[in-house]
């Protein structure tokens, strides 16, 4: 746990130092990183999370509904983020009457994807003890296919936390950049803490758990295809994106089957 909590934060901090203090980036190199980690999560989230959520579901067209509530909520987030999470880059004030208004809203959709996003760390920890007490010991395959998880949201937190500071640095100082930038990169370990926390406690069961589970699988499903489906608006063939996309894809394979 404290190791996930050092690595999604300090990937977040790094990635977005990387465009606090490099202000003279390449955009075509950044799309093309964007689409390998939305073709990594997409890839992630068809092999490894949606089969154990129907797996472990009491109703698999309960948890069908909280995935499509997901996407929705994803959707809605999205409007508050003006689509930061995957890979807009624009002024704040574009979008909203006023930049303060528009960090604002940026933070706070940004601040709730990751925040949710964290949630699903702590799925390793309650999925044993639920195969505990049911006498199932067969929960190692599980423990080795969460790091593979948790890599699929860094890749997609570094570029998330560069478009944010990216953002950020055309309405605000960079002080202030830096502080929201710390906030969130804390977003995502918090969340993985606290649901971890209430889990423990017998606060949260574990369907409920995986009422959270199931949404941030949709708003996974939903950032990763308007990646692709913005990484070629012409609707051209992109040797280069194809390429990027099946490399992803390779790899999530091979460490799903792997590892």
């Amino acid at each position: 746990m404290a190791l996930n909590f050092t690595l999604l934060f300090f990937t977040a901090l790094l990635a977005g130092g990387m465009a606090y203090f490099i202000p003279n980036w390449e955009e075509r190199l950044f799309k093309l990183v964007l689409v390998f980690a939305g073709s990594y999560l997409f890839a992630i989230t068809v092999l490894h999370i949606l089969p154990e959520l129907f797996v472990e579901s009491v109703s698999p067209t309960r948890m069908g509904l909280y995935i499509l509530l997901g996407f929705l909520l994803q959707q809605i987030l999205a409007l508050l983020s003006t689509g930061v999470e995957h890979g807009h880059i624009h002024h704040p004030s574009h979008v909203h009457q006023g930049a303060n208004l528009g960090v604002w809203t940026i933070m706070i959709g940004l601040f709730m994807h990751a925040f949710l996003e964290g949630t699903l760390l702590s799925h390793d920890g309650a999925l044993m003890h639920h195969m505990h007490d049911h006498g199932d010991h067969g929960h190692h395959h599980h423990h080795h296919g969460n790091n593979n998880l948790l890599f699929g949201i860094l890749l997609h937190k570094g570029p998330e936390a560069f478009a944010l500071v990216a953002v950020l640095m055309t309405a605000l100082k960079k002080r202030w950049v830096f502080v929201l930038l710390v906030v969130f990169a804390l977003a995502s370990p918090l969340g993985m803490l606290l649901s971890n926390f209430l889990y423990e406690s017998k606060l949260l069961g574990g369907e409920t758990l995986n009422v959270f589970y199931g949404m941030v699988a949709g708003g996974f499903l939903h950032i990763s295809t308007t990646i692709f489906f913005e990484s070629s608006p012409d609707h051209r063939f992109h040797f280069n994106k194809v390429l990027v996309s099946i490399l992803a894809f390779g790899l999530a394979i091979s460490l799903e089957m792997l590892l």
